[in-house]
Formats: structure tokens, C-alpha cells, sequence
């Protein structure tokens, strides 16, 4: 087992998850408009917010899917803007994280 087996683990748990949300999301979306005006004003405010957590939903999923990648070729746990290490505390917290903590405190600061 790498090193870092433990956040391929993580990234999967987190992607079978979302793809289920995603699922269900898109399985909310599908369903026909209510015939009640105004439920359906109602439903169509709700369709927005679904919506946006189907995009956020994707683009943590690509993210994901990005990291599973850079275990695949042991470019995971460095930070592609400095090249050094990602600390182990930031990577339990975002298992996808690209940037160290200082370079990702930069970009914010910019």
C-alpha cells in the first residue's frame, strides 16, 4: 500500500457518493412541471438551487478525478505551483487539494 493509498480510498468514498447525488438530482429535474401555477413557480425555484449543486456536484468530481489521477502518477501530495509537499493536515481536509497552504493563501491574497 502507497503512501497515499489512504486518500485514493477517501477520493473514491467521495465520488461514489456524489455520483449518487447526482443521480438523484438529476432524477428530481426529470420530473414534470406541476399543473398548480403556483407550485410550479415554487418547483422552479427549487429546479435552480438543484441546479447548482448538480455544477458544484461535477466540478468537485472532476477535481476528484483529477487527484485520482495524479496517484495514478505519483504526482499526488505536491503542490503544482511551488512543487512542494501538501501537508498531510491539508490533504485529510481537501484529499483533492492542487496548492500548498502558503501558495493557496497567496492566490486568495491577490
Amino acid at each position: 500500500m502507497t503512501k497515499f493509498e489512504k486518500y485514493r480510498h477517501l477520493l473514491d468514498a467521495r465520488k461514489l457518493e456524489l455520483d449518487k447525488r447526482l443521480v438523484n438530482i438529476e432524477t428530481e429535474l426529470d420530473e414534470a412541471p406541476h399543473p398548480d401555477f403556483a407550485e410550479n413557480a415554487t418547483q422552479r425555484e427549487d429546479d435552480e438551487v438543484l441546479e447548482q449543486l448538480g455544477n458544484e456536484g461535477l466540478v468537485e468530481l472532476q477535481k476528484i478525478n483529477a487527484a485520482l489521477k495524479r496517484i495514478d502518477d505519483d504526482s499526488f501530495g505536491f503542490c503544482l505551483r511551488c512543487d512542494k509537499p501538501i501537508s498531510e493536515e491539508r490533504l485529510n481536509v481537501l484529499p483533492f487539494a492542487t496548492l500548498c497552504r502558503t501558495c493557496a493563501h497567496q492566490l486568495e491574497n491577490q
